[in-house]
């Protein structure tokens, strides 16, 4: 019995040392800054950050395409994630841009944004292409498109090529570049970070990734008030 009360008492000690040892462990990798996603591993860091359009926020970034199936995929997930961000959340959806068809789409979003349609029309669009494959791929096209939602023809032309659209393009085709993008979907925060499917492993890890790496950038925000939640 006595042989049987030590062996116990021991059993007790080594699982009160070894949980101490974990505690301390982890302790220990809290103050030396060990991060539960690595840059380079999980996400990029751009060699050089990219201004932000308000640095009173952090700026998450979404590159997309509407002829990209993972994009149509993420976009189920993004939206309800980019409703839920705090008031010193920055979201912008940018379309990429690398060749003609991705430019005619880019106009397209612009021109919905303009009319004040992107709401109505950013998810018409998506499914449109991708899953009932209807061949947007002309501004004829796009326009009949649109006039199902209330544009006529000519508005659409007219907004779709104007000085405004134009801007906004070739400034997407900039920053795309300076992003260093590699593919559709990823995301930047803050114009510091770039995340990808490749690197993040899967679409809703992506989201895990930004939300890290957003209170990484929010201890650098100018003091303010604390950050509202989302309605």
């Amino acid at each position: 019995m006595i042989k049987k009360v030590v062996l116990l008492s021991l059993f007790v000690s080594l699982g009160g040392l070894i949980n101490a040892a974990v505690a301390k462990s982890a302790a220990d990798s809290s103050k030396a800054g060990i991060e539960k996603f690595i840059a380079g591993k999980d996400y990029d860091v751009l060699p050089t950050p990219v201004a932000t359009r308000n640095k009173e926020k952090v700026e998450v970034v979404e590159l997309f395409w509407y002829g990209c199936g993972h994009c149509y995929t993420f976009d189920q997930i993004f939206k309800p994630w980019a409703a839920k961000q705090a008031s010193d959340v920055d979201v912008v959806q940018m379309p990429a841009i690398w060749n003609k068809t991705m430019e005619l789409h880019a106009r397209a979003f612009y021109a919905a944004q303009a009319l004040n349609k992107i709401n109505e029309l950013h998810g018409p669009l998506f499914n449109a292409i991708i899953v009932k494959r209807e061949r947007l791929f002309s501004p004829d096209a796009l326009a009949n498109f649109f006039e199902k939602y209330g544009v006529d023809k000519k508005t659409f032309e007219n907004v779709m090529t104007s000085f405004g659209v134009d801007s906004q393009v070739a400034l997407a085709q900039s920053r795309g570049r300076s992003y260093k993008m590699r593919g559709t979907p990823e995301m930047v925060v803050n114009g510091k970070y770039r995340l990808s499917v490749e690197k993040a492993k899967s679409q809703p890890r992506m989201l895990e990734i930004a939300d890290f790496l957003i209170e990484k950038e929010r201890k650098h925000l100018p003091k303010a008030a604390e950050p509202s939640p989302a309605e």
